[in-house]
């Protein structure tokens, strides 16, 4: 028992290093690429034309970062079964998981934050054009 107990412990240490690799390319592109496209869209332009542009700039960089979010949730879900063993050298193994766990959250929250901020931003121009469109429509037909 003691001998399989050991396997299982190997095998999820190979398992951890093969996930480990995944949570890794998700994390170096969430520092390099991600966070900084995410900033880029915190001025959004003050036209509705340059706005449409920008969302679907970011409507482009939502689908690559979407999917960097579900292989990444992926990749941690594959490792829930640590959960079951308590030896001492898991600890490690948890504790790298976590942090990519929290800076994987932090970054999905932050991305369906800013798709939100992006719609409803482009909602309210798109309203105000209409107003200016309707006002300038009717001063027009006061003037005639």
């Amino acid at each position: 028992m003691l001998s399989n107990k050991r396997i299982q412990e190997l095998e999820l240490v190979m398992e951890f290093e093969k996930v480990e690799e995944c949570l890794k390319e998700v994390s170096s592109w969430i520092e390099n690429v991600g966070r900084k496209r995410l900033k880029e869209t915190i001025n959004l332009d003050d036209s509705l034309e340059m706005l449409l542009q920008a969302q679907k700039q970011f409507k482009e960089f939502d689908l690559v970062a979407s999917e960097y979010c579900r292989r990444g949730q992926e990749a941690l879900k594959k490792m829930n079964q640590w959960e079951d063993f308590s030896f001492v050298d898991v600890h490690s193994y948890r504790r790298k998981l976590q942090t990519y766990g929290d800076q994987l959250e932090e970054f999905c929250t932050q991305l369906d934050e800013t798709r939100h901020r992006v719609c409803e931003t482009v909602r309210l121009y798109e309203f105000f054009d209409k107003v200016r469109q309707t006002i300038c429509c009717t001063e027009e037909g006061i003037k005639s």
